[in-house]
Formats: structure tokens, sequence, C-alpha cells
């Protein structure tokens, strides 16, 4: 089975100017380049990755398509640009002049504004975004999926996916409203969802049975042709390693015929950004 990680990050602590993660966050707290995932690609057999942007400037973006032009398996990059500003339809345009970009990723879950996403004046970014044939990834809190539900409705041929299953309240048991609104979300075609990124919202003591209410939602909604697997390295280093989470969702999908794991687990990625 070709394995397809959807999202993982690089970076390096001097180009964060003290922003996230903290000192604290002992274990991401460093950098992280290409050599240090690349041995556990390979002890796993995933063959390509996503690599997904985690700073809201366009010089990280142009920082990881340097990344994944000198190390093969980064298939694609989700980068970031400023969607509301004047002259973002030229911005998202140069960019996008370089063929591994796949996909941009505004910082929802940073901006004060929960409704953000949901102003009309994105139309030109989003024009523009087609224009280039990229995707959206959505980073969003579950307070923030009605706003994204009508973004996604304003524009129904725009590619989204949902970052980290709208990252539920796992750890306090929470499945309401997320439960009713991902399912609003889902019942638009152009939409699909991450499985990533879990556990750090279950915390440190979580276990498959607590994961199994929201992944058999995600899963009911979705369907395994718009399920995405992700590992959210090097993040998941804060509640599990990547065998454990990689074991985890091998379990909680075990039901599904092989096909359709195969979809799961790497072509949908392959498929939604676009790598050839």
């Amino acid at each position: 089975m070709m394995l397809v990680d959807a999202h993982q990050h690089f970076w390096r602590l001097a180009d964060r100017n003290g922003a996230w993660p903290p000192p604290d966050l002992a274990a991401i707290y460093r950098d992280f380049f290409p050599p240090d995932l690349a041995p556990t690609l390979a002890q796993h057999g995933v063959a390509r990755t996503v690599l997904v942007q985690s700073m809201p400037n366009e010089d990280d973006t142009r920082f990881m398509l340097g990344l994944a032009h000198a190390h093969p398996f980064i298939g694609g990059v989700v980068g970031w640009a400023d969607l509301k500003a004047p002259d973002a339809p030229r911005r998202i345009a140069a960019l996008a002049a370089d063929p591994l970009l796949k996909g941009l990723r505004p910082m929802l879950q940073d901006i004060e504004d929960d409704d953000w996403i949901a102003d009309p004046a994105l139309a030109p970014s989003v024009a523009a975004m087609l224009r280039h044939g990229l995707s959206f990834d959505a980073l969003v809190l579950p307070r923030h999926l009605p706003a994204l539900l009508a973004f996604a409705q304003r524009h129904p041929t725009l590619p989204i996916v949902i970052d980290h299953g709208a990252k539920p309240l796992i750890a306090a048991g929470v499945l309401e409203p997320w439960r009713t609104d991902i399912a609003r979300l889902a019942a638009l075609p152009q939409v699909s969802c991450k499985l990533s990124g879990l556990v750090t919202e279950a915390g440190a003591n979580w276990d498959v049975d607590c994961l199994r209410p929201y992944v058999d939602h995600l899963l009911a909604c979705f369907g395994p042709q718009r399920l995405i697997w992700g590992s959210d390295w090097p993040v998941l280093n804060l509640a599990a390693d990547y065998g454990r989470w990689l074991a985890a969702c091998a379990s909680l999908l075990d039901g599904l015929s092989g096909a359709d794991r195969l979809a799961v687990f790497g072509l949908n990625a392959l498929r939604f950004y676009r790598i050839d």
C-alpha cells in the first residue's frame, strides 16, 4: 500500500520570531527539517508527503517550496497568502508559478473574527486560486464551522479540505455542535476532511476508544473517498509518535475494504493535491 502523509510541517525557530511553538513545548521547540522526518517515513512505508504552512507569511511559503524542490518525498506545499490584501490575486499568481504549490491555508484558528472566512470580499482571491488550480485548507476550530459552511456554499467549485477534523473537543468528550456542523459541510461534494491532528485534541492519555466516536462520524459523513490521512508531524509528537498514530488509524479503519483503505491512506491525497 502506497502511503501518503497529507499533513506535515517543517520549521526553523530562528525564522519564527517568538511565534508558536513556545519553549515549554519541549518536544517540538527545535528546528525540524526533511532529514528529521525521512527515516520515519521510510520505516513506515510513506512515499510522499504534503508540507503545510505554519506561519502567516509568504517567506515561510517560499522556504517550504525550496525544501520541496530539494527533497522529492515532498509531493506538494500548502502555503499562505493574505487573501484579503488588495493585490492578493497578483500575489497568489506569483506563488502559484511554482508547480509544487498545491494550495493555500489562512490560519483561521488564530484570527480573532470567527466569521472572517464568510466575508464575500474573499471572492477575488478564490477566483485566483481557481485560476491557478489551487485548493483550500481550512484550519478551523468547531466554532468556525458555520462560517466555513457559508464560504463553501458561496464557492462550490473550490476544493476544500478541513484540517484535523476541525479539532473537535475530544478531551472533554464533546460531540455537539461539531457533529451536526461537520455533517452539513460534508453534504457539499467539494469538501473533504483530513484524518489528522486528533490525538493532540485528545490529550496525552488518549486511546483508540476515545477517538472512535469522532473518527466514525468523519467516516460516515465524508466516506472513504473524501477522508485523507495525515500525521500532523511534528506537532503529533506532543501526544504520540508516528507509528502509534498510524497504527491507531489502521485500527479505527479496520472495517474498510482494501480499496477504501488505499484511498484514505494515499490515493485521496494524491488526487486532492494533484500530486504526480
